[in-house]
């Protein structure tokens, strides 16, 4: 595995699982201790247990040489980020560059090269070519791209039991290369999509901008609503019945973060401008609009809230992970929001049950509490920002001991409302009269 991030660790412990005899490659060297250490770097379920256990195998290592890394491999997957270019859309491949300029000299031997990066469509065919110029075994090095589709919080599940795999080949032996490596999840039943190499690199960005856009819908839908004094949970409620809508991804809220969604769109607007077809994405530019401006909402609310102005007010913030069993506080909805009332003159405590260290290095300006309770105790208002199990199960009666006014911003539509008012909370919630 070259890259130990978290795609990179991920596969790398879980084709472990499968039996396979896995070297993890990262140049940052107090990752590569750490993992080689079985203390994994960010918090995801599962995931540590099925490190220490390939460590104990002796059929897991991590090191930090290419030498090594192309020594050992039959198989290299590359696993290593395209983050959003500073000031650009578009993604930087400067990670992907590295690595497969790094790997190729090294390739004296029959091998296969696996993509797994997220990567504008081209990016296989540039990749070819450097192989094909440096390896010395180059006639002998296939390439193939299989994305990733891991959620975060899911990532076991969704490499263990996929729901599909997409092997992008451009001949008969990286096919056979990527069947072997999958063999097992194959006989599963897990459905296997073989397509060119151009194709698989567009079938990750295109199932993040579907998924973008149907969680932006019913956000506008929420707009809509709050105009209309109508509820955007019973109507994204009736719409699930619909078996040509269904009921995933349709819950209004503050919207998505994280460090896929939003730059995969905003990475295939501009590979897509690039194409000459900027035109066929351009509702993604309202996609990202719409979901930004739930933000802005969140932050109408609490205003209204507080008597128009945060001055002063104490303000607890519960959640900053952009989403639930994450500690991932890449453009967390959360925390953006808890900024912003921070600028404005807020007293904010937040508080998550996994992610406050990388918020604290994030966002060192905020001040952070050790619990629901000590972040809410005085406050003038509540904001619930990630959807936390802990949060979702709150007592109204025991939060509304500690806070000076019960007033909260139910900003993923996780709560009842009926009995956080029954419990004298005044309540309000995106979408919902």
């Amino acid at each position: 595995m070259l890259g130990t991030g978290y795609l990179g660790a991920t596969h790398a412990a879980c084709m472990t699982e499968l039996g396979f005899d896995v070297v993890g490659l990262d140049v940052d060297r107090d990752k590569v201790a750490r993992l080689s250490a079985g203390d994994l770097p960010f918090f995801e379920p599962e995931l540590p247990e099925l490190l220490c256990k390939g460590l104990a195998s002796g059929r897991l290592r991590f090191t930090t040489s290419y030498e090594d890394a192309a020594d050992f491999g039959d198989v290299h997957f590359v696993c290593v980020g395209t983050p959003q270019k500073l000031g650009e859309n578009a993604a930087d491949l400067t990670h992907v560059a590295a690595a497969f300029s790094s790997l190729a000299p090294l390739l004296p031997r029959r091998c296969l090269v696996v993509g797994k990066s997220t990567v504008p469509a081209g990016t296989a065919a540039l990749m070819a070519r450097l192989l094909l110029a440096h390896a010395p075994a180059a006639e002998h090095v296939a390439l193939a791209w299989s994305p990733e589709f891991l959620r975060e919080g899911n990532a076991v599940h969704d490499t263990l039991r996929p729901d599909r795999l997409v092997f992008g080949v451009a001949d008969a032996e990286a096919e056979r290369g990527l069947r072997e490596v999958y063999a097992a999840l194959i006989e599963a039943g897990v459905p296997v999509v073989v397509t060119d190499l151009a194709t698989a690199e567009l079938v990750k960005v295109a199932a993040n901008a579907f998924l973008a856009t149907k969680i932006s819908f019913i956000n506008a839908m929420a707009e809509v609503c709050e105009a209309a004094r109508a509820d955007v949970t019973k109507l994204s409620e009736a719409l699930s019945y619909d078996n040509r809508i269904g009921g995933r991804f349709l819950n209004a809220g503050l919207g998505f973060g994280g460090g896929c969604l939003p730059k995969d769109i905003r990475a295939f607007m501009a590979r897509a401008g690039e194409l000459g077809v900027d035109q066929a994405l351009s509702f993604l530019r309202e996609v990202d609009s719409i979901n930004l401006r739930r933000r802005d909402r969140a932050i109408d609310l609490a205003r209204e809230l507080t008597d128009g102005t945060f001055a002063g007010k104490r303000v607890a913030v519960l959640g900053a992970a952009f989403k639930p069993n994450s500690d991932d506080v890449r453009d967390s909805p959360a925390l953006d929001v808890a900024s912003r009332l921070h600028q404005q003159g807020a007293l904010v405590e937040v508080y998550d049950p996994q992610a406050m260290d990388s918020a604290r290095a994030r966002f060192p300006h905020l001040s952070y509490a050790a619990s629901t309770l000590a972040a809410s105790r005085d406050a003038d208002l509540v904001l619930m920002l990630t959807e936390w199990a802990e949060f979702r199960e709150l007592d109204p009666a025991v939060l509304g001991s500690v806070v000076r006014q019960r007033r909260i911003v139910d900003g993923r539509n996780a709560l009842d409302p009926v009995s956080w008012r029954a419990a004298g909370w005044q309540y309000r919630a995106l979408g919902r009269p």
